[in-house]
């Protein structure tokens, strides 16, 4: 098995200029190992959380160059296996997160991970490990780790877990694929800007697939098929996501747009990934029940 570590190359930007760490075949199975979000800076509460540097947030390990992917192609990426460290870190402050109006200072709690349980204070949290920032090159500018977008990136959606895979546009030769920002617990909002934050490694199969394109990520997991959307409001983004969504499932089974859009009313769900990243990011969930009496795969 072929492993990436830390010290091989990270990136705090997205960008089709990045120089790959890594390139592999596409088909290729590998383990990226990852600091947590504040670049392991925070491990104890004796840390000044105002001291730490601010410039390394959010990075993510690669990029991985996978060969034969072209603009236009789509990048799939199974999560295989999720490993966590044995701690992890929370944070709140100033004008951070949805309650940061309320908030005077910079304050971490470190957590303790022990028997698939987060210990905060007296009580223990049930594990949901998932990948925060995840993505590739985005097709003009650069952007930054912390902001999610087209490419993917800082979505910090919690159905991106072991055994999901998800769907990247490719906007550049080998996609350029990165991901980073693990965490051991995150609720749904994110809304204190910080999930229980966590380093550890992540092992994912990459592959090319040709003849198809997409606008946005696209997840999948057993039981549902998801259209991920990031824009300025939440409003935009849950309304894209929605839209997307839809046609697609059109596109797919040529059944007109009227009836796909009761159907969907019927049987799918708006959700909230995240409230308080540059951009908000909601998804768009079908089941997949309706998908196969549908009689279509949407990728």
């Amino acid at each position: 098995m072929t492993v990436l570590t830390v010290d091989k190359g990270i990136i705090y930007e997205f960008n089709k200029l990045n120089s790959p760490t890594k390139v592999v075949a596409s088909g290729t199975t590998l383990t990226i190992e990852t600091y947590d979000c504040f670049q392991n800076q925070i491990q104890s509460p004796e840390t000044e959380v105002t001291a730490i540097d601010w410039n390394k947030i959010n990075p993510a390990t690669g990029p991985i160059y996978v060969e034969d992917a072209k603009p236009g192609d789509i990048l799939k990426v199974k999560i295989e296996k999720i490993k966590i460290g044995d701690q992890g870190v929370m944070v709140v402050g100033p004008e951070l997160g949805v309650m940061g109006h309320k908030i005077d200072q910079m304050e971490s709690k470190i957590l303790p991970i022990k028997n698939e349980k987060v210990l905060f204070n007296d009580l223990e949290l049930p594990l949901n490990k998932m990948i925060g920032v995840i993505g590739v090159a985005p097709e003009g500018e650069g952007v930054n780790c912390g902001t999610p977008g087209a490419h993917g990136g800082n979505m910090d959606n919690k159905m991106v877990t072991e055994g999901a895979t998800l769907y990247f546009p490719v906007f550049a030769e080998g996609a350029l694929f990165a991901l980073g920002d693990l965490h051991a617990a995150m609720g749904d909002g994110e809304v204190s800007v910080s999930g229980v934050e966590v380093a550890g490694e992540v092992t994912v199969t990459l592959e090319v697939i040709k003849g198809d394109t997409l606008s946005h990520p696209m997840l999948e997991n057993d039981d549902v098929f998801t259209q991920i959307v990031s824009a300025e409001t939440l409003d935009k983004a849950a309304k894209l996501a929605t839209s997307e969504m839809i046609d697609r499932i059109v596109e797919k089974s040529g059944r007109p747009l009227s009836e796909i859009t009761m159907l969907m009313s019927a049987v799918g769900q708006s959700e909230i990934c995240q409230i308080v990243d540059p951009l908000m990011t909601a998804r768009f969930v079908v089941p997949k029940w309706v998908l196969k009496q549908l009689d279509i795969q949407l990728v």
